[in-house]
Order: structure tokens, then sequence, then C-alpha cells
């Protein structure tokens, strides 16, 4: 598996550990959130998420927020890379 080395500047207008909330743009199916949520914990390791789901206007996608507590710049990095692999999300903001 090859690590993608993200060239972000986080670090730079952040203070960790904070609290970021995270937009995952994905297909409207009722798995979504629960993939979503599994990411998470393996990552961030926190049991209280409460992601907030709202259907795109034809109802093909969801746009899932989520609040989670990271610890660094590469911390940060990797829950983007890592929910952007999801077979069922197309973006994260």
């Amino acid at each position: 598996m090859t690590i993608e080395v993200k060239d972000t500047r986080f670090d730079e207008f952040l203070e960790f550990p904070c609290s970021v909330n995270f937009k995952v743009l994905g297909v409207a199916v009722p798995e979504l959130v629960d993939h979503i949520v599994i990411v998470l914990q393996e990552h961030a390791k926190a049991d209280d998420y409460n992601p907030q789901v709202r259907p795109s206007s034809k109802g093909n996608y969801h746009s899932v927020s989520v609040a989670v507590t990271v610890t660094s710049k590469e911390h940060m990095e990797l829950l983007y890379t890592e929910l952007g692999r999801l077979e069922l999300v197309r973006y994260v903001i």
C-alpha cells in the first residue's frame, strides 16, 4: 500500500488538537454513514460521533457532516485520505 504524502498547510492555520468539521459527499445509501463512522473510529478513536445527513436536491447523494478531534496535520491528512478511499464517497471537504 502506497501512502500518499500531502503538502497541506493545516499546521499553519490550526492549533492542534482541535475539532474539525469534515463534510463527506457520498452515494445516498443507508450504509454510507456507517462506513464513515467506522473509518473515524479506526483513526480517531472517539465514540460520540454525531453525523448530520442532508440529502441532495435529487436525492442521489448525501452530505454527511461530522465533527472530529484531530491531533496533528498528519492526522487530519490521514482522515481525508481514508475517507476518500471509501467506495461510496465522492468528495471529502
